[in-house]
């Protein structure tokens, strides 16, 4: 029988890593805060759109 040659993953195989202005954005509070707030203002306009 023949033997599978097996390879570690590569490079491409991981997800890239976050920018430092991806990391900063991320952990900015006051931003989080505008974005929950966003969110849930679309949440709450499918919920009243389905409910009237």
């Amino acid at each position: 029988m023949k033997t599978k040659n097996i390879e570690a993953y590569t490079d491409e195989s991981y997800p890239p890593f976050p920018t430092k202005g991806t990391l900063f954005w991320r952990r900015f509070i006051p931003w989080q805060i505008i974005r929950f707030f966003v969110l849930n203002l679309k949440i709450m306009k499918i919920v009243v759109g389905g409910h009237s």
